[in-house]
Parts: structure tokens; sequence; C-alpha cells
């Protein structure tokens, strides 16, 4: 008796349960047009961008020292028009690139702030990686020039594809050499507010940053009414000050203030007091930058973002900025649209795989360069077990690759 009860009460349970969701689902706005409403969390590959939408993910937003919980600076931005661009490649940056499932011919566009390797430090990875990722177009990167030739960044882009030569041309007629081409935007970085791309109805421009020597630079990108500033590496300057106000989003340094230095990098008083107020900007400075440039919305980045350091970093930037505000670490997405900016975290597939090209490979075998004699001297050609590899792998795939013969 007691037992049919239970079933019955559970029964009513269940049935009132089923009709309040659909009583929910019904109310609920453009419930029957949404078939995948947009998540608390972002699922990369998973969402289209609105026509007039933009979003922003933080791939590095640590120090110079990378860590595994953050690394250095790198941030993508995605525009409804299906552009998509990448500020700064920092060390440790590929490995959250590879995360949004974006494939590798759309992550052609590198605009790089200044040439110190938290900044920079992926970017081989990027390029010579990206033909071994699927990319099938040409690397495309803008990047200030200096004083002097060699502190520009076409001599440190000629220096890389020296520093790369073996990686590129073992590859040679065995993958898509597309992907090794690149081309180098080098501009003056003394350029105020100077115009450096303008394709497919977006602009990006430069305006000069105050950071170790001369050539840093901070971008400014416009789109469809849209402005997004970031800084790179630089201390308040009156560029920033002027050519930023009231943007979309400003995506600027925080760096970790002097005392967060002192105890937790054990750095002197001297060197942690200039690092974060003169090389760099600090909280404080960074809530006044905020409060005088009144973006909609300010991000700040460069720090490690811990449970212990947070609290310090928000309340000495709340001290001279009251304004909508996020304090970045990795795997932050932000969309913008005209009416709102919100805020979320990737969920993260840490056993993603390439990305799959956008168009077919172009492969010219009569370019391949392989070992010499020595190292065929000393190759153990298992004929028997190689055989049924390929036979299986062709017969398999309907393909007809032939083993070739051994070097002798």
């Amino acid at each position: 008796m007691k037992k049919n009860l239970v079933y019955f009460l559970g029964g009513i349970i269940v049935t009132v349960a089923f009709f309040t969701v659909l009583a929910v689902k019904s109310n609920a706005p453009d419930a029957a047009d949404d078939a995948a409403p947009r998540m608390d969390v972002y699922y990369p590959g998973t969402e289209e961008l609105g026509p007039d939408e933009i979003r922003i993910v933080a791939l590095g937003t640590g120090q110079p020292s990378v860590r595994p919980k953050q690394a250095a600076a790198c941030w993508l931005i995605e525009l409804g028009n299906g552009d998509k661009f990448l500020f700064d490649i920092g060390a440790q940056a590929m490995s959250r690139i590879s995360t949004m499932k974006i494939p590798m011919d759309y992550l052609d566009k590198v605009f790089i702030g200044h040439l110190h390797t938290d900044h920079m430090g992926d970017l081989p990875i990027l390029w010579t990686g990206g033909l071994k990722m699927n990319r099938t177009v040409p690397l495309r990167v803008w990047g200030p020039n200096g004083e002097t030739p060699e502190m520009g960044t076409a001599y440190a882009m000629e220096g890389l594809e020296q520093f790369l030569y073996w990686d590129d041309i073992s590859l040679m007629g065995r993958m898509d050499a597309r992907a090794i081409q690149w081309e180098i935007n080098e501009f003056d970085y003394k350029g105020i507010n100077q115009v450096i791309y303008e394709e497919n109805g977006v602009t990006i421009r430069s305006i000069p940053a105050i950071h170790s020597l001369d050539g840093s630079i901070s971008y400014i990108l416009e789109w469809n009414g849209y402005k997004v500033a970031y800084s790179s590496d630089t201390a308040p300057n009156k560029w920033w000050m002027e050519h930023t106000k009231g943007v979309d989003v400003s995506i600027h340094e925080c760096f970790a203030p002097p005392e967060v230095l002192i105890e937790k990098q054990k750095y002197g008083p001297e060197i942690a007091l200039w690092l974060s107020t003169l090389a760099h900007t600090s909280p404080a400075q960074f809530g006044k930058v905020m409060s005088e440039t009144k973006p909609r919305f300010a991000i700040g980045y460069h720090f490690y973002n811990d449970y212990d350091t947070y609290p310090i970093v928000y309340e000495k930037v709340r001290q001279t900025y009251d304004g909508p505000l996020s304090l970045a670490t990795d795997y932050m997405v932000y969309n913008i649209t005209r009416d709102n900016v919100t805020t979320r975290m990737a969920a993260v597939d840490e056993e993603i795989w390439p990305m799959p090209p956008s168009r077919p490979k172009v492969v010219k075998q009569e370019d391949q360069v392989s070992y010499g004699d020595f190292p065929a001297s000393g190759a153990v050609f298992m004929k028997d077990v190689l055989e049924k590899v390929w036979g299986d792998v062709n017969e398999k795939y309907g393909t007809d690759a032939k083993l070739p013969e051994p070097k002798k």
C-alpha cells in the first residue's frame, strides 16, 4: 500500500514538473525561435556572431613570466563580418588559441604591440606551426619600426625566418607551402592615430605607447560604428587619453601593484615601483585612465589574477574608477552589442586537435628535401611492416600511395 502511494505521489510530481517546464518555455522570449540559446559558458565553435556583434576572447592575460594558469599577452577579436584579428601573441598563447576551434586559415592577421617575448614569443608557433595545423594562407604581421632598423618588426621577422629555416625546409613538398609565406607590414611607431589597416569595412589605427624602448605602440580597431582599443604595454600617455575617449571596449594593461611584486616576486622596492608605475600602468593609474577616457566597458589585464591578488588590484582600481569593469584572466569571453557587454568563461577542450583547412591543400612534391646519405646509412627499412601499413591505409581510404624505396 505504502509503495503504491509513493508511486502515485511521484507520478503527480513528475507531471506537474513537466507542465511547469512547458509553461516556462512557452513564456520565454523567442523560445520557439532560439533552438540553441546562448549559455552562461562559451563553448567554442558553437555560436555564430550576429552581423552587428563583436566577440573578444582573452587568450593571454598574465605577467611576462608565463605560468599554466595565464599565458602572456594575447587577445582575439572576432567581428560579425567574419574577420578575426590577433593582438599580440605572447609565450604560451598558441595553446589557448587552439582551444577556440577556429581553422588556422582565419587566424592570419597578427598585430604586435612591441617586440618583448611576452607579446610575440609564440609567433614562430603560429607561423611554422600553422603549417602543421592546416593553414593554407600566408601569415600577415603588423608591427612598429624602431629608432634603428635592428629595433623594428621587419628585422625581427627576418631573424625569425632564419631561426626557423630548418623547420620550414623539412616540410617542403610534404605540406602546403603557402602557409610559410608571410607578409610583414612595418609602420612608423611615431604615427599618431595613423591608419595601418583598412579592409572589409575595418580600420585599425596605431598610437604611440610608452614602454621600455622606442617602438612600442597601442591599437584602435574601428568597425561598424564600434571602437575597441588595445594598449599592449604602456605607461599612461597623452595619445591614449586623447584618442580612446568613449570607446566601446578599452583593453588596457593593469600591472601588479608594487607591494605585490615585492611580496610575491621578491623584487626590491625600487625596481617594483619603476616596473609597476613607469614601465607599466599600475591599478590606480589604470583606474584614473579609465575615469578620464570613459569607455563603455573597461578591461584590465597583465597581472597574475589569483584569489589573493584580485582583491588588491580591484580595490586599487576602484580608488580612481567606478565604471563598468572586468579584470581579465585567460579564457574570458566578452560579447559586445549596441545594448550590452556580456562576460563569460570559455569551456576549454584540452584534447583539441587542429581544425581542418578552409580550402583544399596544394602540395608540390617536387620541392621535397630529405635527409642525406649519412642518416640513410643507419635507417632500418621494415619492408614487411610498412607494406602492410601502407596497404591497409590505401584500402581503407581508397588511395594509391606508393611506398618509396629506401634510400641507399
